[in-house]
């Protein structure tokens, strides 16, 4: 069964709405990494941060107010249209909901959180449902009054690239005709005290597979796909999952995993460009280089985008599988913004560069995500038979 991609709406620190995005993203913009107070005790932090005014959740669903899903209505009111007649197509109980999240709406309940450890008890309209990770699936039927299956996915950094495996085997299953698939994260004290405990977070601006590198920025954003049968301009072409069960939050150095997730995905196609999970960590960025180079040796570009948006978590998968999408459409490639200074223990990559055209023709484009515990998926995509989607 062919899948396909047939609309995505988008926010992240590179822009709202994918045509702002897709501008950014050619030009290898910075802009949106930016220094902030307020998230780790006593010092400064660069994060990719969303900036501008973010859509509000309707009155009758303020039980959902949060940032998190603030940022998913912003991008699903891109394709709401698309979704709208999708609806009166298939029906209410046609149409899944698979999105994946990692912080859901736990940045704001924080300020309430806080006043439990102060005070000893929550302040006065302090809901729990905000921050369970099932609240952005929940949220969006309700939004768009859904009665279909649906599911949140919370596999930390995997998150909105499985859910849209997920959905695909729902649909070729006959659980549903269609689904809304993607993924949506938002910036919080919680997991930025985390990654900083973990001694993972950079000191400036992320530098992926540098030899200069030392760690990432945490990033925000949300992406949303209709993943359909009908006929769009780009095709899931496949995908590939993997558990390495090798460290609770280290990755296994050989890249056994992370090579089988690419094999899987990319089947039997030829590929003409990867959009690495590249967090700018030391074993990360070593691990993903050995397992692309074995893949396809130092001829395909690559790039990780994360030095543009930082790492966005549970919405890093969709997000950079809708910067595949844009690269299809624009025959350009997203180009890998970093200080130019190979790392000598590495194996060797080649990095797309700025203005570097997409040579597709029929070969896929890959998008690796990396997670916690070893888990690892891989998306494909190429260009499907229609012009605009």
């Amino acid at each position: 069964m062919t899948l396909y991609l047939t609309a995505l709406g988008m926010i992240n620190p590179l822009g709202q709405g994918k045509d702002e995005v897709a501008k950014n993203l050619f030009a290898g913009s910075q802009a949106g990494l930016i220094e902030k107070d307020g998230f780790l005790p006593d010092q400064s932090v660069y994060v990719g941060a969303v900036t501008g005014e973010l859509a509000q959740v309707p009155d009758h669903l303020k039980a959902h107010d949060s940032r998190n899903n603030q940022l998913a209505l912003t991008a699903l009111k891109e394709i709401e249209p698309e979704i709208r007649k999708a609806v009166a197509t298939y029906g209410a109980d046609g149409i899944a909901v698979v999105v994946g999240t990692s912080t859901s709406g736990i940045g704001s309940n924080e300020p309430a959180i806080r006043g439990k450890v102060l005070n000893g008890s929550f302040p006065e309209g302090y809901d729990y449902q905000t921050q369970a990770t099932s609240d952005l699936s929940v949220f969006i039927q309700d939004y768009f009054d859904l009665t279909g299956p649906a599911m949140t996915v919370s596999t930390a950094c995997t998150s909105g690239a499985k859910a849209v495996a997920s959905a695909a085997r729902w649909i070729e299953a006959g659980v549903c005709d269609l689904a809304i698939v993607g993924g949506a994260d938002s910036l919080c004290s919680l997991t930025l005290n985390g990654f900083n405990a973990l001694e993972s977070l950079s000191k400036g601006v992320c530098q992926p597979f540098s030899q200069n590198r030392d760690g990432i920025n945490i990033g925000e954003g949300a992406a949303f796909f209709i993943l359909s049968k009908e006929a769009g301009a780009v095709v899931l072409a496949g995908y590939g999952e993997t558990s390495d069960a090798y460290h609770i939050s280290a990755p296994s150095p050989d890249g056994e995993g992370a090579f089988d997730a690419m094999r899987q995905a990319k089947g039997d196609h030829e590929v003409a460009y990867i959009n690495l999970h590249g967090t700018a960590t030391r074993l990360n960025d070593a691990m993903e280089a050995k397992a692309v180079a074995r893949l396809v040796g130092d001829c395909v570009p690559c790039s990780s985008t994360k030095s543009m948006t930082g790492h966005m978590l549970g919405a890093a998968g969709a997000n950079e599988l809708g910067f595949l999408w844009l690269m299809l459409r624009e025959g350009k490639l997203a180009p890998h913004i970093w200080d130019g200074q190979q790392d000598e223990e590495s194996d060797v990559i080649r990095f797309a560069e700025k203005g570097e055209a997409l040579d597709g023709g029929n070969r896929v484009l890959l998008s690796n995500s990396f997670a916690f515990g070893g888990n690892n998926i891989c998306l494909a995509v190429k260009k499907g038979s229609c012009d605009d989607a």
